[in-house]
């Protein structure tokens, strides 16, 4: 009949669209690190279907209680998991329970499910499922052979990557979903050099006088990919400024000119170079409530901030205390094996910090004495990461020295901790990177500098050259 071959035709054509469509969906393995570095990462696949194995949560359940930060991203993402699965029955859940169900925003329309890894059969005599990194390569095998459509897993463990590839698994990933970058190298620094003379690139301007300040409003096309407090430069040794605003049309630029720059003073130390001059124009600036300075060590990072820092504080008396704080190794894990109180047990971690304030008062006839006084006068307290959560930081400036190897999430904890009249300053090298799981291009600092280049109130100053010593310029450059 022809109602019938009508109807076995559109149901031909429903299946083989299915079919097709399901063919397009992946199915992701996620590895336990990748929840610990970003708890609500099962959120970040889009249409694609998302796959836990069980012994992912058995690795969070003994993770959540121990006294380190990172138990607190297991509890998050444990959190997050039950509310995603919460009314499912056992066959849903494995089977996959869509995740519009989760609440908030996120673009999510796959699926979420458990992978019951206790069922396993070893496939390969290499992989011994006594060890949970081989339970979940070899669920990511399972799974290849039994689903429609790509299996990757996913793992921000170099070495578990090897061995997935080895072992079989098709499609091995690092997490990049908070990848904002592909090339480290497009990086912002801060700053944007133009050829020969700026104002030869120039040929419509408008200047205006507000009290000591000089203002140029130049056409958008002149620096069409321009930032807010992003500085300027030319080749000439006389041309500098710095971006004000920007609209539709025009750019707004403060004349800073080289001069006037290089002769600021911070604690009684002046810039080496034009980039240190552009940092401590920032770092000296009351209205930007974030600095981050990066580049390579040596180049002047610490010693800057700490400069300014006591300038402000003790001189100009716009701060009240001073906070310094770092990471600690092991993703910033507990300090309480050291003895002592908590400054005396970061005063390890924060050398950096004591010989900068020494290189500041070297000169001084009693420098014994002058660290003791500074240190009272300007309040200056040496914090761990751990307990800055919870806090509420007011009128201070906040150093955060190594931030290279914290997480966004770290970073964002540390950041919203930061009351009124608050100023931080994140410094950090990228080639320095010492935790296990991240990157230069998935560093919480790189994601800082990134996420917060179109924030007016922060600026970005990437400090070229070694200025410690001839020999540490050589090392970082020729080994």
């Amino acid at each position: 009949m022809p109602g019938s071959e009508s109807a076995t035709s559109i149901s031909a054509v429903s299946s083989n669209t299915a079919n097709t469509a399901n063919n397009h969906v992946k199915h992701y393995v996620l590895d336990t690190n990748i929840l610990l570095h970003e708890p609500l990462a099962f959120l970040n696949f889009e249409e694609h279907n998302v796959i836990i194995p069980m012994v992912v949560l058995e690795e969070l359940d003994n993770i959540k209680d121990r006294q380190k930060d990172v138990s607190r991203d297991a509890r998050v993402a444990i959190r997050a998991l039950e509310e995603a699965l919460h009314d499912a029955t056992p066959e849903q859940i494995t089977a996959g329970v869509p995740l519009t169900r989760v609440s908030g925003e996120h673009h999510a329309v796959g699926h979420l499910s458990i992978f019951p890894d206790f069922q396993l059969r070893q496939r390969d005599a290499s992989l011994s499922l006594s060890e949970n990194d081989h339970r979940i390569i070899q669920a990511a095998l399972d799974l290849q052979i039994a689903r429609t459509g790509q299996v990757v897993l996913v793992t921000k463990d170099i070495n578990m990557r090897l061995k997935a590839k080895g072992a079989g698994v098709k499609r091995v990933e690092d997490y990049r979903t908070d990848q904002l970058i592909d090339d480290i190298k497009l990086l912002n620094k801060g700053f944007y050099q133009f050829p020969g003379d700026f104002w030869a690139h120039v040929t419509d301007v408008q200047t205006e006088q507000d009290g000591r300040e000089t203002y140029h409003y130049v056409p958008l096309s002149v620096f069409p990919n321009a930032f807010p407090n992003e500085y300027i430069l030319d080749e000439t040794e006389h041309f500098a400024a710095r971006v004000e605003s920007y609209d539709s049309k025009r750019v707004k630029i403060q004349d800073l000119s080289r001069e006037r720059l290089m002769g600021q003073r911070a604690w009684g130390i002046a810039p080496k170079n034009i980039y240190q001059a552009m940092g401590m124009n920032a770092l000296l600036d009351p209205t930007i409530d974030l600095v981050i300075l990066t580049g390579p060590a040596g180049c002047g990072k610490t010693l800057l901030a700490l400069a300014a820092a006591l300038e402000q504080v003790v001189e100009k008396g716009i701060y009240e205390k001073i906070i310094v704080t770092r990471s600690t190794p092991e993703i910033a894990e507990s300090i309480g094996f050291l003895p002592g109180t908590e400054e005396e047990k970061m005063a390890p971690w924060l050398a950096a910090i004591t010989d900068s304030l020494e290189v500041l008062h070297k000169s001084d006839e009693h420098m014994e004495s002058s660290l003791d006084y500074t240190m009272k006068k300007a309040n200056i307290q040496f914090k761990s990461i751990n307990f800055m959560r919870g806090r509420s930081i007011q009128n201070a400036i906040v150093i955060l020295d190594e931030s290279q190897n914290l997480t966004a999430s770290q970073l964002k904890t540390i950041i919203t901790r930061c009351g009124s009249g608050t100023k931080i300053i994140c410094s950090g090298n990228l080639a320095q990177i010492d935790s296990y799981y991240l990157t230069a291009l998935t560093s919480g600092l790189t994601y800082l500098v990134e996420r917060f280049k179109n924030y007016h109130g922060s600026a970005t100053m990437n400090l070229n050259g070694v200025v410690r010593s001839s020999l540490a310029q050589y090392a970082e450059e020729n080994l």
